[in-house]
C-alpha cells in the first residue's frame, strides 16, 4: 500500500516488536524479515496515524489489476470522467465549511488524479508523490473515491487537529511523500525511483504530481538533472500547468517557457497536452511504458474547469466559496455526476 502511514504486511509483522521495544518490554518476539519501506515517524499524541485508522479495504480498493512493470489503463474514459467529477465534488464539500480553500488545484488537476488513481496506480507496488502540498486535497478526494481512504475522514479536512491537513505534511495519509515547502517533491520521487532500482524492484513505478509554479524553484531542476542522468525510467511526472500561483499568473511572475524543451534538455521524455482531455492523458501515460528515461506530462489546465458557476474574478489559487456559491457548485457537480450514473 502507499504512504508511510499505509502499512504493508511486512510492517504489520514487525509492529509488535517495535511496540515492545518502545515500551521497554523484554519478551522474545518472532524474527521478522527486513522491509524496504521507510518507517513512519512516531504517532502524534492526539491523532492515530496508523494506516488502519484511514484505510478501509474493500472490493473497490484496487481499481487497476496490472501486470508487473506495465501501465495498462483498464478504466474506460466515461469511468475516468465520472471519477474526475467526483474528485471535484468531494473537493467542493471539503472546502465549503470554511468558505474558502484550495479548490482551484482540485479543479485543474482532477483528470490527472483520476487517471493515476483510477487506472494506473497499483497499491502496494507504486508510489505517489504530491510535491505542492496544497494539492493534497485532490489526493484525498481521489483516494476516498477509489476506496483507499475512509471517506468519513474528509469531513475534518483542514480543521485544527484533524488527520487531513489542508497543506500536507510528512504526517498526511495517502501520498508516499508530500512537502509543505514547494519544489521538494521531485527530489523525493527520484530517490524512490533510484531506491526501487537498487532494491531490484523493476515493476515499481513512481508518479509525481508537480505544479508549474514549482518550476521557479532551483531544487526542481537539480532533481530533474539527476533523474535524467540516472535514466530513471520508472519515474513519471504529471505537471499541472494551470498558470496560477499565489502572487498571480505564473507567466507574470517568472517566464518558465519553453517548459517541454527544458525537460528534454535535462534528458526527459516530455509530452505537452490538454490536461483535461482524458483520452490524451491515458494515451500519454500508457506511452510511458517501456520508456528508457523519466517522463513528464505537461498538463495544460484551468483552475475553473468543471464549475461554470464560479464568478469571473474567482482567485484560482485560493477560491472563496460562500454558502450560496458552495450550494451552486455542489448542485452543478451532482447533476454532472448523475449523467454518468444514467
Amino acid at each position: 500500500m502507499i504512504a508511510h502511514k499505509l502499512i504493508d504486511d511486512s510492517r504489520e509483522s514487525a509492529a509488535p516488536a517495535e511496540r515492545a521495544e518502545r515500551a521497554g518490554q523484554n519478551e522474545p518476539t518472532e524474527p521478522t524479515e527486513p522491509t524496504d519501506r521507510m518507517e513512519s515517524r512516531e504517532p502524534s499524541d492526539h491523532i492515530d496515524w496508523r494506516m488502519d485508522s484511514f484505510f478501509t479495504p474493500g472490493p473497490d480498493s484496487r481499481l487497476a489489476s496490472l501486470p508487473d512493470g506495465v501501465i495498462n489503463l483498464t478504466a474506460s474514459i466515461p469511468q475516468l470522467q465520472r471519477l474526475a467529477t467526483a474528485i471535484r465534488l468531494r473537493a467542493v464539500r471539503m472546502v465549503a465549511p470554511a468558505g474558502l480553500g484550495y479548490l482551484g488545484q482540485a479543479l485543474s488537476a482532477a483528470e490527472q488524479y483520476a487517471t493515476v488513481y483510477g487506472a494506473a496506480l497499483r497499491p502496494g507496488t507504486d508510489r505517489i508523490i504530491c510535491s505542492p502540498a496544497h494539492y493534497v486535497i485532490a489526493a484525498y478526494a481521489a483516494a476516498a473515491e477509489t476506496g483507499l481512504l475512509d471517506e468519513a475522514c474528509l469531513a475534518g479536512y483542514g480543521r485544527d487537529g484533524a488527520a487531513l491537513e489542508a497543506i500536507g505534511t510528512e504526517r498526511s495519509p495517502v501520498p508516499d511523500y508530500t512537502c509543505g515547502s514547494l519544489g521538494q517533491g521531485l527530489s523525493a520521487a527520484a530517490g524512490f525511483a533510484l531506491a526501487d532500482r537498487l532494491l531490484g524492484r523493476p515493476e515499481a513505478r513512481t508518479f509525481a504530481f508537480l505544479s508549474d509554479g514549482e518550476l521557479q524553484e532551483g531544487q526542481v531542476w537539480e532533481a530533474a538533472l539527476f533523474a535524467g542522468h540516472q535514466r530513471l525510467s520508472s519515474l513519471t511526472v504529471l505537471l499541472d500547468a494551470n498558470n496560477s500561483q499565489v502572487d498571480g499568473p505564473v507567466d507574470s511572475i517568472t517566464t518558465i517557457e519553453p517548459v517541454a524543451a527544458k525537460w528534454q534538455a535535462f534528458g526527459w521524455q516530455a509530452t505537452d497536452l490538454d490536461g483535461h482531455d482524458l483520452a490524451a492523458l491515458t494515451h500519454a501515460l500508457a506511452a510511458c511504458t517501456g520508456a528508457d528515461r523519466p517522463q513528464v506530462l505537461i498538463c495544460r489546465t484551468s483552475t475553473r474547469q468543471g464549475l461554470t458557476c464560479l464568478p469571473p474574478d474567482a482567485d484560482g489559487h485560493f477560491i472563496k466559496l460562500p454558502a450560496e456559491l458552495a450550494a451552486a457548485a455542489e448542485a452543478e457537480l451532482t447533476a454532472e455526476l448523475a449523467r454518468y450514473a444514467a
